[in-house]
């Protein structure tokens, strides 16, 4: 399990603790050789009020999207950006997961290899934010078309 204190947006002269802690467990990334791939994991928040990540920032591809899978008209299963990101109930948990709920990385800057480690960063609602790693691994499964409305 990886701790991660929130980093708030602004300072304190009174060196106030962060206003929430978010914890995740099981991080992985889909190994991928170009263009774009998932991350995965279960983030547990303890705050006393919901909150939400809004944004998703990495250092391994142009772009992090929030993406939820749906089912299309047709049946089939996609994935397509989820608009004004993912609420964590207060004392809930987010399970990103293969077929659900990812953060979505578009325009990797490189091949992500298993055991490759990356690294996030994700803004929340109230400004502030976290940092994570993920370790890549080899997954063959999850591999909804993307329905992108653009």
């Amino acid at each position: 399990m990886v701790v991660l204190t929130t980093v708030a947006a602004c300072s304190s002269d009174e060196g106030e603790a962060p206003s929430a802690d978010i914890t995740i467990e099981d991080a992985w990334v889909k190994a991928s050789d170009e263009g774009m791939t998932s991350a995965f994991g279960t983030l547990s928040y303890d705050g006393a009020e919901p909150i939400a990540i809004t944004s998703v920032t990495s250092p391994a591809a142009n772009r992090v999207e929030l993406h939820e899978t749906i089912m299309g008209e047709d049946g089939q299963m996609m994935m397509q950006e989820i608009s004004g990101g993912f609420t964590i109930d207060a004392g809930g948990e987010l399970l990103l997961e293969p077929g659900g709920d990812h953060f979505m990385l578009m325009g990797l800057i490189q091949p992500i290899e298993p055991g490759d480690v990356v690294t996030f960063a994700a803004t929340l609602d109230n400004g502030d934010t976290f940092t994570f790693e993920a370790t890549a691994k080899s997954y063959a499964g999850a591999n909804e078309s993307y329905h992108d409305d653009e």
